[in-house]
């Protein structure tokens, strides 16, 4: 039996049930697909898009479209682009029940829609800052990282959810060679052999052999001879003003950034639309769009769900063993 991939529906007063409403709309799934979030939520989504929603059954399927309906009423002052309690414990209640599906075997993988940091902090949620933290949380897992994927780049990060001063102190020889595990064996596990990385800088230049820097020297490059002792395949440190051109060229599957924009701004600038964002470190698949809630134009009609078929197609790659 082919288990399904669950798609969380994220934050109703977002772009979330609009792009799944356009997706579901012209949608001819060869696994399950279920929904988890709230009907009404997936409903205003379908309105706003002006699209019809396919026949969709209530609770797990075998085949074709469910959805489980986590029932956090409407709010009765329900709007578009605002911060709403209700739909960030809504948000929050769908990645925590489609996460525990997966660690029951009863889902192969989750794909999220977006929430709303804000949002969830207003439920009370205030020690989660995103998926990242909600999904750790809920598997136990030690070490988790971020990866964006686009066509023809990989970016993983050492740390996302840091101001930059934090992030530049979380560079240490430990949590690079931590991270650089994670990646070989994620990557192995779905399909790349003996996965080419390479790690960003941190200073400019790399840090001018110690000019501009000393964590190049001190921290970065004896983390890269740990690994590359261990027998994992790595490179660098190389300036970050040239390390994501030459993945993008073929020389490497996936880079190693070492904060959350150095990645992020590289990946977006090469391919927004279809860009999507996976979390390694947990113990099943979940893949994301990798755009935000987008208050400014929900309700709107305009989002464009490309990133939710991305992410979509990438969860499929990875169960199937094949990720490109």
């Amino acid at each position: 039996m082919v288990k399904p991939i669950a798609i969380t529906l994220g934050d109703p007063a977002g772009i979330g049930p609009e792009v799944a409403a356009k997706v579901l709309s012209t949608a001819q799934p060869e696994v399950p697909w279920l929904l988890v979030g709230t009907r009404w939520a997936l409903e205003e989504g379908a309105r706003t898009a002006g699209v019809d929603l396919p026949p969709i059954a209530d609770g797990v399927v075998q085949s074709g479209i469910g959805l489980v309906d986590i029932d956090v009423p409407r709010p009765e002052d329900f709007a578009f682009g605002e911060l709403q309690a209700e739909c960030g414990k809504t948000a929050v209640l769908a990645v925590e029940w489609a996460a525990n599906a997966c660690l029951d075997g009863r889902l192969s993988a989750m794909v999220t829609c977006p929430l709303n940091k804000e949002a969830i902090h207003l439920a009370g949620y205030v020690d989660d800052l995103g998926h990242q933290e909600i999904l750790g949380r809920v598997s136990g897992a030690k070490w988790t990282a971020t990866m964006l994927m686009t066509s023809g780049l990989k970016v993983a990060h050492l740390s996302t959810h840091k101001s930059l001063i934090e992030a530049a102190r979380y560079v240490t020889r430990d949590t690079v060679l931590e991270k650089l595990n994670l990646i070989d064996k994620t990557l192995t596990a779905w399909g790349i052999d003996h996965p080419r990385i390479a790690v960003a800088a941190l200073n400019p230049h790399g840090g001018e052999g110690g000019i501009l820097g000393r964590e190049e020297i001190e921290e970065v490059a004896p983390a890269v001879a740990d690994a590359v002792r261990q027998g994992m395949n790595v490179t660098g440190p190389i300036p970050a003003d040239s390390v994501f051109t030459r993945a993008i060229d073929g020389e490497f599957d996936v880079v190693l950034a070492l904060y959350h924009d150095q990645g992020h701004i590289a990946i977006k600038v090469h391919n927004f639309h279809e860009s999507t964002t996976a979390t390694l470190g947990i113990p099943f698949v979940r893949t994301s769009v990798d755009h935000g809630t987008a208050f400014d134009i929900a309700g709107q009609g305009v989002a464009n769900p490309q990133g939710l078929v991305s992410a979509i197609e990438v969860a499929e790659q990875i169960v199937a063993g094949r990720l490109e």
